[in-house]
């Protein structure tokens, strides 16, 4: 009878394999909102760069904004955060900023000083290493009245189907503990249960980046690529802050993660406004394969002498860059800027996915350069589109999503913001002038260097690359 077993066994774990990665998503993803009128709309970045002595200088706007925002509510805060916790992996002992400590305090404060204020915050199981761990400053949250999401993300596709499909047959169901666990949390403190490990390799995630606010009689909203981090807060990010009709979109792709977990999130619902835009900027929320859906419109619409810049910590999706070589052969005019993919919190990750896609742009004859980053991650993930004409509009896109498949494909939760409009609209413009500062690199602003520098990627890299990206067996 074993064999009989075995081949039944080996029949489920395909089958439940094929369902997890094919089955319908949730209602609620991977949607493209309408475009809105932008209002009030500025970016955001957080810089690292190095003087000529090697001395590292900083400048940082996104969460300074960010507890701004939160300091000014009244009446609603929704943060949507992947990585909310002091964790610094082999990185420990290095003096980052505690970012999470300061978010958490602010949240409190301000549920203290107004008691009727719904404040929810939303994160990835990752932070509790799939509940492996408890953690004080959640627990924190918890007491002070603010509503604690850890986001169920068995209601999403595989990643890594050839895992998850044993996963969900047996190991899901065992639940996870923070009592008992005896081997070691590679994040950080503490110990974890093999079972934290086996949830680990899933490898899905809540990717998002996003906080709702209410704004006076309006509203307010922000979408990252940053994370309330204390081990990321040196790493370079963008991001959009804006008011207006687009807000009430942000907070409505919240919603279905809430309610997942039983939490009705509060205020109102988007206006189903299809009246003509004028020609102005505009701005939409865009979440998981809409994501995609728009960054490929954006290379692919653009035509001879357009310029497409690109900074992103992760580029691997291969429908991406076979736009971006058709796009290259079309004579737009492209320049990426990568990071080298060393740097992971104190570990070393080897250079994949970018250096083995850097040598197929290089070869392809578009430009690439290579954030400098000592220990920090080049972590921002935006797409910029110039016109060739000066009456043409831009296109700006940023967010959570790396231009990956696992971001791109509808298997994590992830949020974008498109803005559109005349090139002189001033985020625009103050995206663009962020990208120059990154791009041109001077002994006075060591910020990038070129392509040869991390010209060494080699055919096994490339092998394990492509293996990884298609099958999910990776962390990009």
């Amino acid at each position: 009878m074993w064999p009989w077993i075995v081949m039944a066994l080996l029949v489920a774990w395909a089958g439940m394999g094929a369902w997890q990665r094919y089955k319908p998503l949730p209602e609620g993803v991977s949607h493209a909102f309408p475009e809105r009128l932008a209002a009030e709309v500025r970016f955001l970045a957080d810089e690292t760069w190095y003087g000529p002595s090697g001395e590292r200088h900083t400048r940082r706007q996104i969460f300074d904004e960010v507890l701004a925002m939160i300091g000014q509510a009244r009446r609603l805060v929704v943060l949507d955060m992947f990585l909310f916790n002091d964790f610094a992996g082999a990185a420990d002992g290095q003096a980052f900023r505690p970012l999470s400590a300061e978010v958490t305090d602010a949240l409190i404060e301000q549920k203290r000083r107004y008691p009727d204020l719904v404040a929810v915050v939303i994160t990835d199981p990752l932070n509790t290493f799939y509940g492996g761990l408890e953690l004080d400053h959640l627990q924190a949250l918890r007491e002070a009245g603010v509503r604690v999401v850890i986001t169920d993300l068995n209601r999403l596709r595989a990643s890594n189907p050839l895992w998850s499909g044993g996963w969900h047959l047996g190991p899901r169901w065992l639940g996870n503990g923070s009592q008992g666990g005896w081997l070691p949390n590679v994040l950080g403190p503490g110990r974890v249960s093999l079972r934290s490990y086996l949830a680990l390799l899933n490898f899905n995630a809540n990717h998002r980046k996003t906080l709702v606010v209410d704004h006076g009689d309006s509203w307010a909203g922000l979408v990252t690529s940053a994370n309330p981090h204390d081990a990321s807060s040196l790493h370079g990010n963008v991001a959009l802050r804006f008011e207006g009709a687009a807000v009430l979109d942000l907070l409505a792709s919240e919603r279905p993660v809430a309610n997942w977990s039983g939490v009705s999130l509060a205020g109102p619902m988007p206006v189903d406004n299809r009246s003509e835009l004028p020609e102005k900027a505009r701005l939409q929320v865009l979440t998981e394969g809409a994501i995609r859906d728009a960054l490929l419109a954006a290379i692919e619409t653009s035509g001879e002498s357009d310029r497409l810049d690109i900074a992103v910590f992760y580029l691997a999706h291969r429908e991406v860059i076979d736009a971006l070589v058709a796009a290259k052969g079309r004579g737009v005019s492209l320049r990426v800027l990568l990071d080298p993919n060393r740097d992971a919190f104190g570990l070393d990750k080897g250079g994949i996915p970018n250096r083995p896609v850097a040598r197929e742009l290089h070869d392809a004859g578009i430009d690439v350069r290579w954030c400098v980053s000592r220990g920090e991650q080049c972590h921002s993930k935006l797409l910029l589109r110039r016109p060739a004409e000066p009456d043409g509009e831009a296109e700006m896109l940023l967010g959570s999503a790396n231009f990956t498949r696992r971001n791109l494909d509808d298997l994590n939760l992830e949020t974008s913001v498109r803005l559109v409009g005349p090139v002189e609209t001033s985020a625009l413009r103050d995206g663009m002038a962020f990208f120059e500062r990154r791009w041109h690199s001077s002994p006075q602003r060591i910020t990038s260097q070129p392509f040869e520098a991390f010209d060494d990627a080699t055919a096994w890299q490339r092998v394990r690359y492509r293996f990884m990206e298609a099958t999910g067996l990776s962390t990009f």
